[in-house]
């Protein structure tokens, strides 16, 4: 029997997370607007990514690779007083909330977004904080979610602007670490 190399077995790639560097910005920008463009995260594109990308409560961010190339981005802020999920949190832990999560199109499907999940999850533990997130009610990453154990807080309407609101689900991390699977 003969073995075509052309016809080799698809080998899943593991994704690499590292902590996010300065010099990782302009990828996860351009990552970003990719990930706009094909879902529509987020909803509305900033006009200063890489500003909208570093919060000022941020505590810190990551990045996943594939193949040396950026293709997902999660950072992990302090709650303050309009975040959605912290003020529906009921636990002891006071909660740190999951943001700026995507993952590139193309690189869905091999785990990056629960690995990206779990990384901040877990920061967020190490600090002795409960993770918590919001999510538009709409977006298709709610089943996302939801398939890791994520439990629902409740909804609420959030409010962007002067004139908008929007309907959000909020979540918390279940007690122990989801599987890092997609």
């Amino acid at each position: 029997m003969t073995t075509d190399p052309g016809e080799a077995p698809h080998v899943r790639a593991r994704p690499r997370v590292r902590p996010r560097l300065p010099a990782d910005l302009d990828g996860c920008v351009a990552v970003l607007a990719l990930v706009h463009t094909h879902s529509g995260y987020p909803v509305d594109l900033p006009d200063r990514p890489a500003t909208w990308l570093t919060p000022a409560a941020l505590l810190a961010a990551w990045v996943a690779e594939l193949d040396g190339r950026i293709v997902g981005h999660v950072g992990l802020c302090g709650a303050g007083r309009e975040d959605t999920a912290a003020n529906l949190w009921d636990g002891r832990a006071a909660p740190a909330v999951i943001s700026r999560l995507y993952v590139s199109p193309e690189a869905r499907g091999h785990g990056v977004g629960a690995a990206l999940l779990a990384r901040a999850a877990g920061a967020a533990r190490a600090r002795g904080l409960h993770p918590v997130l919001d999510v538009v009610a709409t977006d298709p990453a709610v089943f996302f979610y939801e398939r890791l154990g994520w439990r629902l807080l409740g909804t609420a309407d959030q409010r962007w602007g002067p004139t908008r609101t929007v309907p959000v689900r909020c979540y918390a991390a279940p007690r122990t670490a989801a599987r890092a699977t997609e």
